[in-house]
């Protein structure tokens, strides 16, 4: 009975481990596959880009951007596809493949391009859809920074802006008379 149950526990471990070594490397040719995959876009997205007219700057440019959290620095190193120009406007271009990464509804790919024009101080993005031959320019408007004396003066902007629409109206009737 006992040479069963440990035969049996023998068996399972092998098993196990027979499983646990063909996940592994089917994740490993499945990595492969999609680095493959990425390099075929990135340079097709090169040749895709030239041909409309974009300069390529950079490729695999690096940045370091610090931001703060509780005024504490934080540095977050950063790689984009490619850094183009266009029209005299710097760009940082993201190369995507498969059916979702090139989709804007994609939050993920969302936030990736936001990050990239902020973090390089570029004047938008180009999303690059290497498999449809797609390039499609995104610009995330940036809305305007207050600087800090205005913001802690003391005058509420609502207040200003009250302000500002009732001297608006007194002048319109004064010059209209």
């Amino acid at each position: 009975m006992l040479s069963t149950v440990l035969l049996a526990a023998a068996l399972a471990a092998a098993l196990w481990l027979v499983v646990q070594t063909w996940q592994r490397r089917a994740a490993s040719r499945r990595a492969r596959a999609r680095a493959r995959r990425a390099l075929a876009g990135e340079t097709a997205a090169e040749a895709l880009l030239e041909r409309a007219g974009y300069a390529i700057v950079d490729r695999q440019a690096r940045t370091v951007w610090t931001f703060f959290c509780d005024d504490d620095p934080v540095e977050a190193e950063l790689r984009c596809d490619l850094l183009v120009e266009h029209d005299g406007r710097l760009l940082v271009a993201e190369v995507k493949t498969g059916q979702l990464a090139p989709r804007l509804d994609t939050a993920a790919t969302r936030r990736q391009l936001l990050e990239y024009q902020l973090a390089y101080g570029a004047d938008g993005v180009v999303l690059v859809d290497a498999e449809t031959g797609t390039v499609r320019v995104i610009d995330f408007p940036m809305p305007m920074v207050v600087a800090d004396e205005a913001r802690h003066s003391g005058v509420p902007v609502l207040t200003a802006l009250a302000i500002g629409t009732v001297v608006g109206s007194l002048m319109t009737l004064l010059l209209s008379s």
